[in-house]
């Protein structure tokens, strides 16, 4: 498991003295992010794609080190990057 930043730390305290309360709407909330949920890992498409050995190697390695396949890292990679939640440094 990664380790929690800052903002999950406090919402995690925040949690566990029970200091959190539901939203009026807490229901029609969580209904709205399970179907968000199932959209995202939902996989009806398939493709092929060519990679250098190197990369491919690099995505194999990275994906061992989180516990998990390297193609669920590729889906999640690409996915962050479609949803603008992954950005190129520099």
């Amino acid at each position: 498991m990664s380790k929690l930043n800052r903002e999950e730390k406090e919402i995690l305290a925040t949690f566990e003295a029970g200091k959190l309360r539901r939203t009026k709407d807490a229901r029609n909330l969580i209904k709205q992010h399970k179907e968000y949920a199932e959209a995202t890992i939902r996989k009806d498409a398939r493709i092929n794609i060519r990679l250098s050995s190197r990369d491919l190697r690099g995505l194999q390695k990275r994906a061992m080190a989180e516990g998990i396949p390297y193609q669920t890292l590729v889906a999640s990679i690409l996915h962050k990057y479609v949803e603008g939640r992954l950005r190129e440094n520099g």
